[in-house]
C-alpha cells in the first residue's frame, strides 16, 4: 500500500450519487436531517442513515443533536472549500447535471458556498478587493491589509474578533461558475452576513440563491 494521504478513500465518499447529493445540500450551511437529506438524495431514510454513517466515519459532515433531533453539517468550511473546487472542475471538463429553470442563473449569480458569498458576485467583491489593494494576493494567499481593515471596520465588521477564531481571516476559494476565486475564511463570512444585517440581501428558503434587491445590489457595487 502506498504511504500518503488516501485520496481514494475521499474520493469514493464524494463519488456515490446519493452522498454527492447529500454534500451539495450540504453546501447551503443548514444543518439538515436525515428525512430533508433523503429527498435531496432520493433514496430512502434508513439507505440515508448509512450512508450518513459513511460521511461522518470519513470525517466529511459532523452530527449535531437538540432534544430528539439530529441534524448534520459540513465539517468545516475546508470541506465546502474541496467541494466546491471539485463542482468547478466538473463543470469545466463539461460534467454537467442540467436542470433547466429560473434558479440556474440566480444561482450563478449569487449564491452561498457553505457559509460565505460565491458566484458572480461573490467574485467581483474579492476581484475588486484586490484591485483596492485591501487584500494582498499571491497566488492564492490572501492578506487583509492595514488599509482594507479601515475598509472593513468602517462597514461595521469587527476584524479583531475574527481574527482571534480558529478559521483563516483570508482564504481563496475557486468559484465552480466563475471558474475565479471568491473570497471564503471568517472575513467572507462575516461579508455576507453584515449584507443580510444591512438588508441588501437575503437568502431564498431552501435554495442557495442569495438575492439582492435593486437597492442592496447598488450599494454592494458602490462598495467594491
Amino acid at each position: 500500500m502506498k504511504e500518503g494521504p488516501d485520496i481514494a478513500l475521499i474520493g469514493s465518499l464524494i463519488g456515490d450519487h446519493a452522498r454527492a447529493n447529500m454534500l451539495v445540500a450540504l453546501m447551503s450551511g443548514r444543518a439538515l436531517t436525515a428525512s430533508e437529506l433523503s429527498r435531496q438524495a432520493g433514496v430512502t431514510v434508513q439507505t440515508t442513515s448509512s450512508h450518513l454513517a459513511k460521511l461522518e466515519n470519513g470525517g466529511l459532515i459532523i452530527q449535531r443533536k437538540q432534544g430528539r433531533h439530529r441534524y448534520f453539517a459540513l465539517a468545516d468550511d475546508e470541506v465546502g472549500s474541496v467541494l466546491e473546487s471539485i463542482m468547478g472542475l466538473a463543470s469545466q471538463r463539461g460534467h454537467m447535471r442540467v436542470r433547466t429553470g429560473p434558479k440556474e442563473p440566480e444561482l450563478r449569480k449569487a449564491r452561498v458556498c457553505y457559509n460565505h458569498l460565491a458566484g458572480d458576485l461573490g467574485v467581483y467583491m474579492l476581484e475588486n478587493l484586490i484591485g483596492k489593494e485591501l487584500i494582498s494576493c499571491d497566488v492564492d494567499d490572501l492578506q487583509l491589509t492595514e488599509k482594507g481593515q479601515v475598509f472593513v471596520e468602517s462597514i461595521g465588521i469587527e476584524v479583531a474578533s475574527l481574527k482571534n477564531l480558529r478559521r483563516p481571516l483570508c482564504k481563496s476559494c475557486l468559484d465552480w461558475s466563475a471558474r475565479r476565486n471568491h473570497l471564503a475564511g471568517s472575513l467572507g463570512t462575516a461579508f455576507l452576513n453584515r449584507f443580510y444585517e444591512l438588508k441588501w440581501a437575503k437568502r431564498r428558503p431552501d435554495s442557495r440563491v442569495v438575492i439582492f434587491s435593486s437597492t442592496g445590489e447598488k450599494k454592494f457595487r458602490a462598495l467594491f
